[in-house]
């Protein structure tokens, strides 16, 4: 008699552990979507600000520093390269921002 028991438990036991497993399967989608939304939001906000910076052609001081400030977050928010390389570039650049790269970044974000 104790062996249909033992086999009956260890069916339960299956099952719930088969269950736990669809459930964090589940969480982990949720948590791992969220995320993307997350990112793809903040790209999003970055990709405005500095098109915003930049929209008129000319980049001060000021806007160069902000757009400095903008480059880390964007390539970590997998913002693309079209926008984050010429974001870079007058980043990098020392006082002369390099008018190719306003113009390729201004290019981008008409698109």
């Amino acid at each position: 008699m104790k062996r249909p028991l033992a086999a009956a438990s260890l069916a339960v036991l299956a099952i719930v552990l088969s269950a736990c497993g669809q459930v964090q399967q589940a969480a982990e989608k949720a948590v791992n979507d969220g995320a993307s939304q997350v990112a793809t939001a903040a790209g999003s906000e970055i990709k405005k600000q500095a098109c915003s910076l930049v929209e008129d052609g000319l980049v001060s001081v000021q806007d160069k520093k902000a757009l400095g400030a903008l480059v880390s977050g964007a390539q970590g928010a997998g913002v693309p390269a079209e926008i984050t390389t010429p974001l870079k570039q007058i980043a990098d650049s020392g006082d002369q921002v390099p008018a190719d790269s306003v113009k390729a970044l201004r290019d981008a974000c008409a698109k």
